[in-house]
């Protein structure tokens, strides 16, 4: 075989999973459980992601926060300031992809 396998975690608890970290970009899962997230912060990649299952509450750049539903995807642009965090009682489960700036093509 010459394929990579990967396996995501499961369950229902506060993870975040660097699975690919490459040069030119990485692909996260995260796991989110009520009242997590992430600290804010600004995005050293243009980001999409892929809401799975849950809901994801974003506020970017100080504007108004949205909430993104599962089988939704979202583009974030490099150097946004981004809060990310579950507010709701499902656990949020996500997979981001960053792609560096300077690599893109």
């Amino acid at each position: 075989m010459i394929e990579e396998t990967y396996n995501l975690y499961q369950g229902n608890d506060f993870k975040i999973e660097k699975l690919i970290l490459k040069k030119n970009g990485q692909y996260i899962h995260m796991v989110l459980p009520k009242d997590t997230g992430l600290p804010v912060h600004e995005a050293n990649a243009e980001l999409f992601m892929t809401v799975i299952r849950g809901s994801l509450t974003i506020g970017l750049n100080d504007l108004e926060k949205n909430t993104y539903y599962a089988g939704t995807m979202i583009n974030i642009p490099f150097q946004s300031k981004m809060e990310v965090k579950n507010y709701h009682d499902e656990v949020l489960e996500l997979i981001v992809v960053k792609i560096n700036p300077e690599k893109v093509v």
